[in-house]
């Protein structure tokens, strides 16, 4: 008879001491991955990632400080928490500051999957699980970015955990549940204001909630009443803030900047945007590969996947949810982990249907675009990967008990060679980075440059500039918001717009956007100081141009280039 897998209904099993030792771990691998991304300047080669430190700085940095800076389409808490850090002027132009919050989630991600996994397996199976997961190079990187991944899988992994414990105290009826409920509930908010798949995340948590309150009666606690009424709050208020605001409430789903504008204007086929366009199959095939990318080196994730069903699999055949006794929450409780493979249908649906593209090197078109998706896999893999090694440790115990502990080496060299291999071939999202920050790399520097020498003549001078195309220009040029006119300053914009030298002393504008057209419309008092060409053409890719007032300094003016090539 095989060995069964230990229960806990709670987290009594696990001591200080654990939890300490598996955060001192991820502390030393977050702290690794953060100096070698400061070191090769990788911290802001995402472009989202500079938009996220963007907006997260103009809540206090424009000429119209606050809440309506948030914009519309991404939602604000990941902008909000990364407010403290880049409000320190060094570490928003290094970019230090943007990776701080996403390491902290790194952290508390790390510790939730190892006590969610030490729920029902031992120590030595959560710790090579939580390698699998701690020790991926996608995760690591991306923890030094101010991406959302690291946040939402942060959310994600102790939304479970809270309602593991919350259905665990909820037949154990210790009191904790009223506590708990809240605690869940506040982790659900989070997800909802972070990412999209966090309402989904949210409602399926709630509805699951609910069945089981109802199932004892509570239903209509006043308690699960406001916690319900706190929840809904969250979805509700984003779309008041975009009806305010935007005049749509629908506004991130249908305004012109959300995801499916993008894609009408970057699609180069209108018949078939991208793979999966509505083919629920291919959207499924091509989400599941991007997981087992960012999971484990090529031809490795087949067998991470594969190892994780097995390990779903034997969850069910070993924790029946019927199953009377006092033991029945212990065993049925894991089944709340299910939802750790909600970004399975979430994404297949959303490439298919919801104007996500994934596009992957291996497959065509032979690129690489939103390969970090993939990662939202990681816990999920990870947990019921725990599941299948307790499996193989048990029998070998009870068959094979001196080879116990050759399993456990065995597997932690794998999971080494693993790493090794990702790094080789370079991990996958770090390499979507470069890629991204190539098209842009000639103007956040050139430009920065141009814009560097031209303040240093005339600091108290305004620009005007469109900040979002490229938002790094700003803190490269050693220039705070405040001492620019763009896009988000809304009626200092349109009055600058309207007569561009009597707002500014240095314009900037690239071919075709609003400023361009008001220099054409009102040319007055301006002249050329710079033209500039980037090598790297694409839609976003326009040639720009620096002009300068008539009145401004010109004894110290440098002498201008009328075109520039390269670097």
């Amino acid at each position: 008879m095989n060995r069964p897998i230990p229960t806990r209904p709670h987290s009594s099993g696990l001591s200080r001491g654990e939890q300490l030792l598996v955060l001192a771990a991820a502390f030393l691998a977050s702290s690794v991955a953060v100096w070698w991304s400061w070191s090769h300047a990788a911290m802001l080669l995402y472009g989202d990632a500079e938009a996220h430190i963007h907006i997260a700085r103009r809540l206090f940095d424009s000429h119209r400080p606050g809440i309506t800076q948030l914009g519309s389409v991404w939602l604000p808490l990941p902008h909000l928490l990364l407010v403290p850090f880049i409000s320190v002027d060094s570490w928003w132009r290094s970019g230090f500051g943007s990776m701080i919050p996403s390491a902290i989630c790194y952290l508390l991600a790390c510790l939730g999957l190892y006590r969610l996994m030490r729920k029902w397996v031992s120590p030595a199976a959560a710790c090579i699980a939580l390698a699998l997961f701690a020790a991926n190079p996608n995760l690591l990187y991306m923890q030094t970015t101010a991406m959302t991944e690291p946040l939402f899988l942060c959310e994600l992994i102790w939304s479970v955990l809270l309602l593991v414990e919350w259905y665990q105290s909820l037949n154990a009826g210790d009191g904790r549940s009223g506590r708990l409920l809240w605690a869940v509930i506040a982790v659900l908010a989070a997800a909802v204001y972070t990412r999209y798949d966090g309402w989904i995340l949210a409602f399926l948590a709630w509805l699951a909630m609910a069945v089981c309150m109802a199932r004892r009666g509570r239903l209509f606690r006043w308690n699960f009443i406001l916690a319900s009424l706190a929840l809904l709050l969250a979805p509700v208020g984003w779309m008041a803030y975009n009806a305010v605001v935007f005049g749509d409430w629908l506004d991130f789903m249908r305004g012109p900047y959300s995801a499916r504008a993008i894609e009408l204007r970057t699609s180069s086929s209108a018949v078939d945007p991208h793979p999966g366009w509505h083919n629920l199959w291919v959207s499924l095939v091509y989400f599941a590969k991007d997981a087992e990318m960012d999971a484990a080196a090529l031809g490795w994730g087949e067998i991470v996947f594969l190892a994780a069903a097995i390990g779903a699999g034997i969850a069910w055949l070993r924790f029946p949810t019927r199953k009377p006794g006092r033991e029945a929450a212990a065993h049925s409780a894991w089944v709340w982990t299910l939802l750790l493979w909600l970004p399975l249908p979430f994404y297949t649906y959303s490439v298919s249907y919801g104007s996500v593209p994934i596009f992957l090197p291996v497959w065509k078109p032979f690129s690489w675009y939103n390969t970090r998706y993939g990662m939202e896999m990681l816990p999920v893999f990870a947990f019921f990967f725990a599941f299948a090694i307790e499996a193989v440790l048990a029998w070998m115990e009870e068959h094979k008990p001196k080879y116990r502990r050759a399993v456990i080496i065995a597997s932690f060299v794998l999971l080494a060679a693993n790493v090794a291999e990702m790094l080789r071939e370079k991990p996958l999202t770090y390499v979507e980075a470069k890629k991204n920050t190539a098209a842009r790399g000639y103007y956040n520097v050139t430009l920065a440059d141009a814009l560097r020498r031209l303040h240093e003549l005339d600091p108290a001078g305004v620009v005007l500039m469109n900040t979002s195309t490229f938002p790094t220009i700003v803190p490269n040029a050693g220039l705070t918001y405040r001492q620019t006119i763009n896009e988000s300053d809304k009626e200092f914009w349109w009055a600058a717009l309207g007569a561009p030298a009597a707002h500014a002393s240095i314009v900037l504008a690239f071919a075709g956007d609003d400023i361009d057209k008001a220099v054409k419309a009102h040319p007055e008092h301006l002249r050329v100081y710079r033209r500039f060409h980037s090598p790297s053409k694409g839609w976003d890719q326009l040639d720009a141009t620096l002009y300068v007032t008539d009145t401004f300094p010109a004894a110290e003016l440098p002498q201008p280039s009328t075109a520039v090539t390269g670097r």
